[in-house]
Parts: C-alpha cells; sequence; structure tokens
C-alpha cells in the first residue's frame, strides 16, 4: 500500500500544463511520432509557415531513431536489391548534411576487408534479378569495385568526399596488424557518420520551435479517434485530452501499424527487423582502427561494422525480423556474435563482457516484404494516404524510412501534406544549416576566431568544449553560463550545473533519462556513477520542481531502464568488479 501511494504521489506531481494545454486544441498538421522522421516533417512544414503539433509517446528520439548505427551512408549494399534511387538520394543527403551538419556529421574512412578477387561476379547479379533469393555468395575485389564506381557516380556533383582506393595486402596489415591474414586486399572509401544522432536531432526541434509554429509534447500517446478528434493519453498521469488537426501525419516508425489501429484504421505496412549494437572500451582496438570503420558482410548476410565514437568501438548490427509490440534488448546470443565477428575478421583482438559499457537496439521501420533473408526488406520509404475513420480527414502513413534521408522524407511528406493543404512550398531545406552547423568554423583560423569571440568571461578552453558538443548553438549556451554561473559538476567536471539545466529547460526534457541518455551521450559511453547520476538529478529536480519523492523515484527508474535495456552498470561497480 505504502509503494502504491509513493506512486500515486509521484505521479501527481507530473500534471503538466504543455499537455493541458492540448485540451480542444487545433493545428493544421498533428504529427505522432517524435522520431528523426516525424522531426524532420514537423521542421519542413514550420518552415512553410504550417501550424504543427508534434506528440511522442516517450521523449524524442527513444525508438528506432535511437538505436541507429551512428552512420550518414548511401547503402552500397542497397545496390545488390536494385535500390538505385534510393542509393543515389542517400549518397547526396549524406554530402547535404556533411555541409549543413558539419558540427556533428563528420566524413568517416571505411575499409572492407576482401578475401579474394572475383568472387560473386555472377551470382551478385542474379541475386539483384530474384531479390534476395539464390546462394549468398562472397563478393570479391571486382564486385566491390564496380559497387564503388557506381556508388561514387551517385555523388559525382557537389561531391563531398575522397575517392576510394584499393589496398594490397602487405599495406593493409601494415594499417591493421590485427586483421585475418587471410584477407587479400582492403578497399577504402569514405561515408559520413554523426557520433552524437541525438543532438542532431535536437538541433533540427530547436530549429523547428525557433518557428513559433510547432508545439512539441512528449509522453503523449494517440489512444483513439472519434468524431474527427484525436484522443491523446499522458505517459505520465494517465489523464486524457482531445484535439483536432486539419491533417494527421503517422510517423510512429515500427509502431505504425500499431498505432493506425488505435486511430481505428488497421493496417498491414511494417515488417521492421531487429538491429542491436554493444559499445565497448577497448583502447587497443580504438587506437588500432585509427578513425576508420571496418565494414564488411557475415556469411549470414549480416552487415557488420566496428568503427571509433565517442572513444569508444561501436560494433554491430544484427538483422533478424521482429514483433515491435515486444520489448527489443541486445541479447547475450547477439553479443557472442559480435564477438565472433571481431575474432574472425581480427583475430589479435580479443574481446570480454567486462569491456562492454553499452548495448542498444532498435526495430528498423521497414515494409513488409516477402523476402528470403531480412538484409533483402527494402530500406527505401513511401507515404501512404487514407482518411481517419467516419471523416474526412487526412491521414498520411509513413512506412520506412532510414537515417540518412530523414530530410529527403520530411521533404517528401510536407509536399504531400502542402497540396492537401493548398499551400504552397515558400522554402526548401537541401543546403538549408541545422542548429549548431549555422556558421560553423570551416577551418583552424575561423575556430580560434569563433573561440576568442566568445571567451568574455568564459575560458577559451570551456568554449572550446561547448564548440565541439554543440556547434555554433553553444553561443546561447556560453551566454547562459556568462549570466547565471558554469558550476562545474563535482563528479563530471566537464559538465556545469548551468549547462545541465539549460539542456533540461530548453531541450524539453521530463525524465531523468532524458538527460542521461537523448541530452547528452553520458549512457552511451559508459561514463555513468552513482554519484554523477545522483548529482545529475539534482539538478534536474531544481530546474522542474520536484520533490525528494520524485528525484528519487526518477533516479531509481533510470537505473533499472539502464540496466534492463542498455546492460549500464555504474563505473564505480565496474571498477569494483574488474578490481576482483
Amino acid at each position: 500500500m505504502a509503494t502504491k501511494k509513493k506512486s500515486e504521489k509521484v505521479m501527481a506531481e507530473n500534471l503538466r500544463p504543455e499537455f493541458a494545454a492540448l485540451s480542444g486544441a487545433h493545428a493544421e498538421v498533428l504529427i505522432i511520432g517524435a522520431g528523426i522522421n516525424g522531426i524532420s516533417i514537423a521542421r519542413d512544414l514550420s518552415l512553410q509557415g504550417v501550424n504543427v503539433i508534434l506528440v511522442d509517446r516517450a521523449d524524442v528520439m527513444t525508438g528506432a531513431s535511437a538505436a541507429s548505427s551512428h552512420m550518414i551512408h548511401g547503402g552500397i549494399r542497397y545496390l545488390e536489391n536494385g535500390e538505385f534511387r534510393l542509393v543515389r538520394e542517400s549518397v547526396q543527403e549524406r554530402n547535404d548534411l556533411l555541409r549543413t551538419a558539419p558540427h556533428v556529421v563528420k566524413p568517416l574512412r571505411t575499409t572492407v576487408p576482401i578475401f579474394s578477387y572475383f568472387a560473386g561476379t555472377l551470382q551478385a547479379p542474379l541475386r539483384m534479378l530474384n531479390h534476395g533469393k539464390g546462394k549468398r555468395s562472397e563478393r570479391g575485389a571486382f564486385l566491390i569495385a564496380i559497387g564503388l564506381m557506381i556508388y561514387e557516380s551517385f555523388s559525382r556533383i557537389n561531391g563531398s568526399t575522397p575517392r576510394f582506393t584499393f589496398a594490397g595486402k602487405q599495406k593493409a596489415a601494415q594499417e591493421l596488424p590485427s586483421l585475418h591474414p587471410d584477407v587479400k586486399c582492403v578497399a577504402t572509401y569514405y561515408d559520413a557518420s554523426v557520433h552524437e544522432p541525438e543532438r542532431l536531432a535536437m538541433d533540427l526541434v530547436s530549429d523547428a520551435v525557433a518557428t513559433g509554429h510547432v508545439r512539441v509534447v512528449t509522453y503523449a500517446e494517440a489512444v483513439g479517434s472519434c468524431d474527427g478528434k484525436i484522443t491523446l493519453r499522458d505517459g505520465l498521469t494517465g489523464s486524457e485530452i482531445r484535439l483536432s488537426a486539419d491533417v494527421v501525419v503517422n510517423a510512429s516508425g515500427p509502431l505504425t501499424d500499431l498505432t493506425n489501429d488505435a486511430l481505428g484504421k488497421p493496417t498491414e505496412f511494417m515488417g521492421g527487423t531487429k538491429g542491436s549494437h554493444i559499445v565497448v572500451d577497448h583502447p587497443r582496438l580504438h587506437a588500432e582502427l585509427a578513425g576508420r570503420e571496418l565494414f564488411f558482410e557475415n556469411s549470414d548476410g549480416r552487415i557488420v561494422l566496428i568503427y571509433p565514437v565517442k572513444g569508444r568501438v561501436l560494433i554491430g548490427t544484427t538483422d533478424i525480423f521482429a514483433d515491435p509490440r515486444q520489448p527489443v534488448v541486445c541479447t547475450e546470443d547477439e553479443v557472442d556474435y559480435f564477438f565472433d565477428l571481431v575474432r574472425y575478421i581480427l583475430p589479435g583482438i580479443t574481446l570480454d563482457r567486462s569491456q562492454i559499457v553499452f548495448r542498444f537496439s532498435g526495430i528498423r521501420p521497414l515494409p513488409k516484404q516477402d523476402v528470403a533473408a531480412p538484409g533483402f526488406v527494402s530500406r527505401d520509404y513511401r507515404i501512404d494516404q487514407s482518411v481517419l475513420p467516419e471523416t474526412e480527414i487526412p491521414l498520411l502513413s509513413v512506412v520506412g524510412g532510414k537515417w540518412t534521408t530523414f530530410r529527403a522524407l520530411g521533404e517528401h511528406v510536407t509536399n504531400d501534406v502542402l497540396a492537401l493543404l493548398g499551400r504552397p512550398r515558400v522554402v526548401s531545406t537541401l543546403g538549408l544549416p541545422i542548429g549548431g552547423g549555422k556558421n560553423y568554423p570551416s577551418s583552424d583560423r575561423e575556430r580560434t576566431i569563433w573561440i576568442s569571440r566568445h571567451s568574455r568571461t568564459i575560458s577559451p578552453f570551456r568554449v572550446e568544449q561547448l564548440l565541439d558538443r554543440y556547434g555554433t548553438r553553444a553561443a546561447e549556451i556560453v551566454s547562459v553560463l556568462e549570466t547565471h554561473g558554469d558550476d562545474a559538476l563535482a563528479s563530471l567536471p566537464n559538465y556545469s550545473k548551468q549547462e545541465i539545466a539549460f539542456l533540461v529547460e530548453l531541450e524539453k526534457a521530463v525524465r531523468l533519462d532524458d538527460v542521461l541518455l537523448r541530452r547528452t551521450s553520458l549512457a552511451f559511453a559508459g561514463e555513468l556513477s552513482q554519484e554523477r547520476v545522483i548529482e545529475i538529478a539534482e539538478v534536474v529536480a531544481r530546474t522542474l520542481n520536484w520533490s525528494p519523492v520524485r528525484k528519487e523515484h526518477e533516479i531509481s527508474r533510470a537505473w533499472e531502464l539502464l540496466a534492463l535495456k542498455h546492460g549500464v552498470v555504474p563505473m564505480n561497480e565496474v571498477a569494483a568488479v574488474v578490481g576482483n
């Protein structure tokens, strides 16, 4: 009984005016789902002056978008699927992001180990024609070279990355001493990575909100539709409100069918696959990679990637058919699979579970297709248009989509919505700088000047730290710190209390894990300890006016979530285990 009363007290504190304000509200467009695609649509529509309400059952970036491989890539392997349109668009979008978001999207040198020269030359075209059917074959150097030539041809105009190269066995062994001795040669080309996808998403949200045309409300789940109105349920209190819209966009990713069911419009669009990753603290592996990604296809058809991110090494990914109604976690079998992959391609490297600092898993929002293997499910997207039951209100369902093409998808949906509303497009998002990428220094000299200009009362070292973390949005934070102080966290000196408070207030964090997982990358990088979580929780509690009961509830909830979903053990506990 005591536990029940405590829970009721905690929830009662969470009555949120931003959720209550949606009661009876009307928007030109209601977007359900605040993953990368929903955010992109909201941003594009807001720039056209369209009034938008964006909601999500959890925080922004908590579903499929939070489980990305941290890559911005064209998808060279999709060529074998015959998805030339998607690859062309992806490469062009990659190049655009390198220009519009240079603070978070960086070129990524990618190396492909090759075990033969001519393997797969005949089988690959047949597999493309038969959409994945037939015997899978290893790809040799000749086939990979053809693929890379096609791949790079898509970015010839305004290309932002160097040309691909090949290196023989001897040179490959010099650069990667632990590489499998049977590797004949390696191909190296360039894609791009986004080390903090959540920060890119937050920039997009900030850009959208800054237009004055978007309201974002998290922990608000669409649970019904009646008489032309949508019912939303507060995920914290359970209370419900109703609102209306001229157009409804379902951008809930792998949950698209479930959302449509809740709206009274049953669909069977989705057939997603589960992808898992691990993040390891392995200085030797990190050093040997030297900033490059190892990228290859395993014998089972799954794509393998190993590359350094934020001082750690990211290893992924799996590709398994999955049910979005079931929770997804990175399993012990998947960990064993990753270890076997590393052992195979880098036999000189040894991994063990004590080196894992973070695990994550998600379901790709892929269309339902009858294919021989998950890897051959299309990564392209489409927009399905219908109407809400017993109304003439258009319902647009986003089916598919990948991180790299979020801008193009947002443009596509926005064009469809504008046509329905009878409104013109007034600005394009192509080439439009994103958040902290606006006026981002493009040279060492420009960087030095920017830092000097903003180091009035804050040290140049601290300004540079903020520039690296937020791009030119750091100027907003510097201004806050100049006014309110910059008191370093005792347990985490590279963050300050005022910086955390800024993220909570301006980026609308609601729960403690919103900060630990999405406003910062502390959990991802394995940098959480009991002391740090408590200290951050105290800042969040003061900012959001939590009671001591609510604060303790959030700390317990955060650790439970981190342990169950991400395998996170506090740093101090890890040290104790290793020491014994």
